[in-house]
């Protein structure tokens, strides 16, 4: 009973920690656009798996952190990455300093640029969407 407790508080603690992060990228996707309306998992999961040409290589997300995120992945150097799903991995997305340095290195690793608000939250959305 007390580990199902700690289960159900875990969670919901989670959810209050996605909530608050996708309203401030949602603030910041009004500022960066303001006909944005909401943010979509479809879009996230397209933005995932999107492939890049980046010197001669097809990049994508998928690349360092497999095509099934509650698995861990392998950066080009053979470091080893945890899982990027929350489901697979609950200290995802709980520090936004580190949300942060991971989407502007990241992004700029795969896309050559920084990510939208948008395409954060989008990418947020789908991802916790996995279960």
């Amino acid at each position: 009973m007390h580990s199902k407790r700690i289960a159900v508080v875990a969670a919901f603690n989670r959810f209050r920690l996605f909530h608050w992060l996708l309203a401030g990228y949602a603030a910041q996707a009004r500022q960066e656009n303001p006909n944005f309306t909401s943010f979509s998992a479809e879009r996230g999961k397209t933005l995932y798996f999107a492939e890049e040409q980046r010197n001669g290589k097809t990049m994508s997300c998928t690349t360092c952190h497999t095509t099934d995120p509650r698995q861990p992945g392998k950066t080009p150097a053979h470091r080893k990455v945890d899982p990027l799903a929350p489901a697979a991995n609950p200290e995802r997305f709980t520090d936004l300093k580190k949300v942060e340095k991971w989407f502007r290195r990241n992004c700029d690793d795969v896309y050559a640029r920084e990510c939208t608000a948008q395409e954060k939250g989008d990418f947020i959305s789908w991802i916790d969407s996995i279960k």
